[in-house]
């Protein structure tokens, strides 16, 4: 290979080099990029994962599973009854929410599942839930369905030792009211936080 040749080949990998360092570091444009960014923005697409089959007992003693409720639209919400703040605020957002629907509101079925089998049994859910309207369905049962329906609602509880109560622990979990469609999908969330009148409107969407 003779010298002029030799000199080419290192012009032009010093001219490549130069022009990807100048393209790394925002000295060179790349309208191919640019357009892309600019014309075609990040879409998620796709349907969580959250829901399916459970098992448990309602505030009346009797078996249910999730196709008891096929056809009808569901808030569930996971917490305990000895909740002191978290679990009642987003109960009654929930309550008023639904409320605020008016005749719309018997489209969708409240739920609430306890996080606490040990001491939320089925007498203790039903007066519990009772609180919050006559259409809240209490749902128990033994650690296992409760560790089954969490897991298929991704719901993180752990029971955590509280010296200020009379059983002697609480229980430390999430706080997520979850939409589910008829065919038990998830349609959206809300959080205890949720202003009831952006939940209702919200709920006004899937009607």
């Amino acid at each position: 290979m003779n010298r002029l040749l030799l000199v080419a080949i290192a012009a032009t990998s010093v001219i490549a080099l130069t022009g990807l360092g100048l393209l790394l570091t925002g000295g060179l444009s790349s309208p191919k990029v640019t357009d892309i960014s600019a014309s075609a923005p990040t879409r998620v697409t796709g349907v969580p994962n959250i829901g399916g089959p459970f098992e448990l007992i309602n505030q009346d003693g009797q078996q249910v599973t999730d196709a008891d409720f096929a056809g009808q639209k569901t808030l569930i919400y996971f917490g305990f009854t000895y909740c002191p703040d978290v679990c009642p605020t987003a109960l009654q957002v929930m309550s008023v929410a639904l409320e605020d629907l008016g005749e719309d509101a018997a489209a969708f079925t409240p739920i609430f599942v306890t996080v606490d089998p040990e001491r939320d049994d089925p007498e203790t859910m039903a007066a519990y839930v009772g609180h919050f309207g006559d259409n809240f369905i209490g749902l128990t049962g033994t650690p296992e369905q409760i560790e089954a329906a969490a897991k298929a609602y991704k719901v993180y509880y752990r029971k955590v030792e509280d010296a200020s109560s009379s059983a002697g622990y609480t229980m430390d979990h999430s706080s997520v009211v979850y939409l589910m469609s008829e065919d038990n999908t998830f349609l959206a969330n809300f959080t205890h936080e949720t202003r009831p009148d952006r939940m209702a409107a919200r709920l006004r969407q899937f009607l």
